[in-house]
């Protein structure tokens, strides 16, 4: 079958409009992949930059490199849709609708990114402080526009979005530079409490992790069922603080045993009333422990 002239023409420009669209889609590929590098690399020297820079917080340093990031993806996309002939106008229109689609759509996810800014500007932590906001636990690595990545105490990575944290009760350990400490410590009640109480103070006033001002105490906690309970109750640094907790519980015991405290356990005392109507409070814990068979002789 043989092509009239018509027919080669309309074939030829086929062709050349196939070959034109081929080419736009192989240099629209090439942009693509070269915008993304390129974002990357953009990404990656804003943040050496801001890194070699002394007053720039931390905690903005990732926001913006991240934003310069997007900013450079959002424009190679737009050149990208130039490449196929797209009106910059109908890009814009396009981005535009697109824009509200979007936003009907992740209404969470610009909650996350209305939430991350207002914890940029408020700044109720920023990173390497721990916190805890409700239950939401660690140490800040980095705010991110959608998400702060945590780290556990016990080395486990935490993404936590930012709406959660922004609308939760946040608890900054890190922010305040010193921190109270509270250890209860239980003494018998036939022991000296006001020595019990001499003794301890001279265990923190012996610690220089302690500071004086303001001044240690040890009061009286509470009066339980066995143990009079005294409390170690000092100021030290946010960085001492476990440290400390830790020597202090280990040396209370110590220093109270070795000057001749008790250091009481929970026990309870039973007496036993025999039918004749005397006490046998003597033998009642052997009863107690051991309490006879059924049918076996009284």
């Amino acid at each position: 079958m043989e092509l009239d002239a018509a027919q080669i023409e309309s074939l030829s420009r086929l062709g050349d409009q196939l070959l034109n669209y081929a080419w736009d889609l192989l240099a629209g590929i090439v942009l693509l992949a070269v915008g993304w590098i390129l974002a990357g690399w953009a990404r990656n020297t804003v943040l050496r930059v801001l890194d070699r820079t002394p007053r720039m917080d931390r905690t903005l340093r990732p926001v913006i490199a991240s934003t310069v990031r997007y900013a450079v993806l959002i424009i190679v996309f737009v050149a990208v849709l130039a490449q196929f002939g797209v009106q910059t106008t109908s890009i814009i229109a396009m981005l535009g609708a697109a824009g509200i689609a979007i936003g009907l759509a992740l209404q969470g996810t610009l909650q996350n990114i209305a939430a991350g800014m207002m914890l940029l500007f408020l700044r109720p932590f920023q990173v390497g402080d721990y916190i805890d906001a409700e239950g939401q636990a660690g140490t800040v690595e980095e705010i991110g526009l959608f998400v702060t990545q945590l780290t556990t105490f016990d080395g486990v990575y935490r993404s936590v979005p930012n709406a959660r944290l922004w609308n939760a009760s946040i608890m900054n350990y890190s922010r305040l530079p010193t921190r109270r400490l509270d250890l209860q410590v239980g003494i018998s009640y036939g022991d000296d409490i006001a020595r019990g109480q001499d003794v301890l103070m001279g265990l923190m006033a012996g610690d220089a992790r302690v500071l004086a001002d303001p001044a240690p105490q040890v009061l009286v906690h509470s009066l339980a069922d066995s143990a009079v309970t005294l409390n170690l109750r000092c100021w030290c640094g946010k960085d001492d603080y476990w440290p400390l907790l830790f020597d202090l519980t280990k040396a209370s015991k110590l220093t109270l045993e070795a000057a001749g405290f008790t250091i009481p356990f929970p026990q309870r005392e039973v007496h036993v009333v025999s039918e004749a109507g005397q006490n046998d409070s003597a033998t009642a814990p052997s009863q107690a422990a051991y309490p006879p068979k059924p049918g076996a002789p009284d």
